[in-house]
């Protein structure tokens, strides 16, 4: 499946089928999020970036987290997120407080706004993902995609924890 890389043992190099296989998936994905994000955008007004935060503080014990569990939660930098969040602020979308056990640190709510602006993008979104993604495979290519992301995620969280 792979072969050895030339001078050193042991450390292996994708196979021109393997590469073909790993450029359609990242160029097919890369395509599938562009594709999802243009219609959020022009739907809702909400970026993908909005749209997670948004989620990660309604699904939030009383719509509200700490920064930097929202930026482990969605996977970002927390100067990335903070510079977002700013963004967000302006908009309305979200109001940042001091956390009241942690001078340091800061505390994210949804407000009004927010909770206005993602119940009104989810439904358009969730059309989105259901005519750009599940209706484009059977229902045995939807549990591989499934199992793949599955194997994916268990493999990379491994070798994090390394």
């Amino acid at each position: 499946m792979t072969k050895d890389t030339p001078g050193q043992r042991g450390r292996q190099l994708p196979t021109a089928e393997e590469l073909r296989i790993w450029r359609d998936f990242i160029e097919t994905t890369d395509m599938l999020r562009s594709r999802i994000a243009s219609r959020l955008q022009s739907e809702s007004a909400l970026s993908p970036g909005d749209y997670a935060v948004l989620l990660a503080l309604t699904e939030a014990p009383e719509e509200q987290m700490r920064s930097s569990e929202l930026a482990a939660h969605i996977g970002w930098e927390r100067s990335r997120l903070s510079h977002h969040l700013g963004r967000m602020e302006r908009r309305g979308l979200i109001r940042r407080q001091e956390c009241a056990t942690d001078p340091r640190g800061a505390e994210v709510h949804l407000t009004a706004a927010g909770a206005e602006a993602f119940r009104g993008s989810t439904v358009p979104h969730l059309r989105a993902i259901r005519e750009l993604f599940v209706d484009a495979l059977t229902p045995e290519q939807l549990l591989a995609a499934g199992e793949v992301a599955a194997a994916l995620r268990a493999h990379l969280d491994t070798r994090q924890a390394k």
